[in-house]
């Protein structure tokens, strides 16, 4: 008899008509209230209840363990505060495009990319679940940039269907990570597209390299595919502003050129960086660090398709 698939439990969907039930009464609010709701609620309810304040704190007692006492029990609540906000956001499509704006792009990045755009060379635009890790994506796409994701479907599979339309309403194509959207990921970013990706979560076959001073598994799929295809990569931020609603959109200087442990190790320099100057709003929730996990004898295996969100 055939097991039951993954992810689409009895528990998954009652996970799920939790979840749609509280984002629909986000969205049933103004925007503004939305989203200060949204943060509210992921830091006040679910936080407390999904143990995500604990994680916050092992997390910073593993790399910052010098940290003040103050600041730990601050970023416990903001940095799901952050989580939160980011969620709804997304799921507000075309209200949070309309927030990002057509703004300049700052940094040094920002006449690469533009070039990029003018000649269609391919470019890895490469963030992490920091800021607003789809505020970029949005502002380029306003700007009228081809720019594509690539994203890790939800292991629920019920949230999984609402969650692809809602990255869909800020900006299409969307590639699922796997065999199934590689092909058409390839073709896209040959085709001179740009390609969001998320760099900042374990993966257990990735490259052994440094994140706050800690081995953590990194892909190293970004720096292949540019080195493959002759893409620029770029890292670039979406930083949330003191206000909670808008963000400053920031691209990088791109990473030259060498071998993919190099420049992904410049990337993860690159988000560390932003990362120490905006502690809270980074997703300090999620496991990136896991000593230990990589199974004995186990190989780095190429991964043609990174983790994107």
């Amino acid at each position: 008899m055939a097991g039951k698939a993954k992810g689409a439990g009895i528990r998954a969907w009652l996970v799920d008509r939790a979840l749609r039930a509280l984002i629909g009464l986000a969205l049933a609010l103004p925007y503004d209230r939305r989203v200060a709701f949204a943060g509210w609620a992921m830091s006040r309810l679910v936080a407390p209840l999904a143990g995500y304040r604990a994680r916050v704190r092992a997390n910073l007692a593993l790399v910052v363990p010098d940290l003040p006492e103050a600041e730990v029990r601050r970023l416990e609540r903001q940095v799901p505060d952050n989580a939160g906000r980011a969620l709804i956001e997304i799921y507000s499509g075309p209200d949070f495009k309309a927030r990002v704006g057509k703004g300049p792009i700052l940094g040094p990045g920002a006449a690469a990319l533009q070039e990029a755009h003018e000649t269609r060379r391919p470019v890895l635009l490469v963030t992490g679940h920091f800021g607003n890790y789809d505020a970029p994506r949005a502002a380029l796409i306003n700007l009228g940039y081809r720019v594509g994701g690539l994203y890790n479907p939800m292991r629920n599979r019920y949230f999984n269907a609402h969650y692809v339309h809602a990255i869909s309403s800020i900006g299409t194509p969307v590639f699922p990570r796997g065999r199934k959207g590689l092909g058409e990921m390839i073709r896209f970013l040959r085709g001179g597209g740009m390609l969001g990706i998320v760099i900042d979560q374990h993966m257990q076959h990735g490259a052994a390299l440094s994140f706050f001073g800690k081995t953590a598994f990194t892909a190293l799929s970004a720096a292949e595919l540019a080195l493959k295809y002759d893409a620029l990569v770029v890292p670039i931020y979406g930083i949330r502003r003191p206000d909670g609603l808008h963000f400053d959109i920031v691209a990088e200087a791109p990473i030259p050129h060498s071998d993919p442990v190099t420049m992904t190790q410049a990337l993860n320099d690159s988000l560390e960086r932003k990362v120490r100057a905006h502690m809270d709003q980074w997703l300090w929730i999620h496991r990136r660090w896991k000593p230990g996990r990589r199974k004995t004898g186990a190989k780095r295996k190429a991964a043609p398709t990174p983790q994107a969100d």
